[in-house]
């Protein structure tokens, strides 16, 4: 049994969701489990995601990207997520990349690298954490300092929690730059290639198994100037409106798993006798079951309604988004949580795919901003603080 929510869909939508369930049944539902086991970078998933134009699904047609809208971009992750949390959020990473660069870089710097990005011939990690910092991104200490002629950057400073690192071709930086007043914070591409970068152990994590976590260090790391996406100083705007969308993209992910969770509980209770009465008979599972499709469906409006206000620019996009992750992460995880509730002990197996939505989706409430964080953002902005 699933659950039915695509009906109020445009055509155009309905048909690139349903190439999306196509590819994921293709390359993604019978892989997730044994990707997670072994820990497997799912190269070749990624690579044919490109073909559907996947890889910049909000880059506009101009720039080599899909030209989709954010709320095209939530359904995209969602159909993912339902499959694997962890491709999918690692798919949308680099989508806010290719964003980043097709709306403040270069014509020169998105010639070298936008197609290459788009068809990902070139996989993206994005670089904001730092080891000492966590979630202040003013208290960074990475810093570019330009030489004498303004050619190139020297950078020293690390990264923390990156996803993709070591595997990822292109890493979006945020750093400190000296641009001859105070010091800004500016967004530069670093390559994979370039002498001075280095990358950490592979962390041990409670999730997202198929996507390496590592700390980047740079170590007199040499860029050209002309890496710098947008203006020097204008990283910290870049970093903010692309946490709006990756707050917006995450949450999204929590729903694929959330609705994965759910259709697999309506299948089992539908299933599963306890003395001598279908699961779905007794009142207590009614009510959970009741509980889980309510929250999930009030957390994809919240998402939906924070992807249009983003799409159309609205001064209060960044509260939305703020709210819609916090309320999502947190109650798609309970969901997957109850879920594994309702299976009892088979919900603690590994085949029955559960147990790795749990895991996955509990970093959805620490990442992009924790969900602390977030309600600062909402509390502080309708407070006047």
């Amino acid at each position: 049994m699933n659950l039915n929510i695509n009906i109020n869909l445009e055509a155009d939508q309905k048909a690139f969701v349903d190439s999306t369930k196509q590819f994921v049944d293709e390359y993604i539902k019978d892989n997730a489990l044994d990707w997670d086991k072994n820990s497997i970078f799912p190269l070749e998933a990624l690579k044919k995601s490109a073909e559907l134009g996947l890889a910049g699904i909000y880059v506009p047609e101009k720039d080599g990207g899909t030209g989709l809208t954010r709320l095209d971009a939530s359904l995209i992750f969602e159909e993912i997520a339902y499959a694997c949390p962890s491709t999918s959020a690692f798919l949308s990473i680099h989508n806010m990349t290719a964003w980043m660069l097709s709306k403040y870089g270069s014509i020169d710097l998105k010639d070298k690298y936008l197609k290459k990005i788009t068809n990902m011939t070139n996989i993206c990690s994005y670089c904001l954490t730092e080891p000492g910092s966590g979630s202040d991104a003013n208290a960074m200490k990475t810093k570019g300092k330009p030489n004498k002629d303004n050619s190139s950057l020297n950078i020293n400073g690390s990264k923390a929690f990156i996803s993709g690192a070591g595997v990822s071709d292109l890493y979006f930086v945020m750093m400190k730059t000296d641009t001859g007043d105070n010091d800004q914070t500016s967004c530069v591409i670093i390559e994979k290639k370039n002498k001075g970068i280095s990358f950490g152990k592979n962390e041990e994590k409670m999730g997202w198994k198929n996507q390496p976590t590592r700390v980047i260090s740079f170590d007199e790391c040499s860029v050209p100037y002309d890496n710098i996406v947008g203006s020097p100083g204008e990283g910290f705007k870049i970093a903010m409106q692309g946490l709006d969308g990756g707050r917006i993209n995450i949450a999204s992910c929590s729903l694929g798993a959330a609705r994965f969770c759910i259709d697999k509980c309506m299948s089992y209770v539908n299933e599963r006798k306890q003395f001598g009465k279908f699961l779905k008979e007794f009142q207590s599972i009614q009510f959970k079951i009741a509980d889980m499709i309510t929250d999930y469906h009030a957390a994809r409006l919240m998402v939906h309604e924070a992807a249009n206000a983003l799409d159309k620019n609205e001064s209060e996009t960044t509260i939305k988004s703020a709210m819609a992750k916090k309320f999502a992460t947190d109650v798609c995880f309970n969901i997957c949580n109850e879920a594994l509730q309702i299976h009892g002990g088979y919900g603690y197996l590994s085949e029955y795919g559960i147990e790795k939505m749990v895991r996955d989706c509990r970093v959805h409430q620490i990442l992009d901003g924790t969900n602390d964080i977030m309600k600062l953002i909402i509390s502080r902005d309708k407070l006047n603080i």
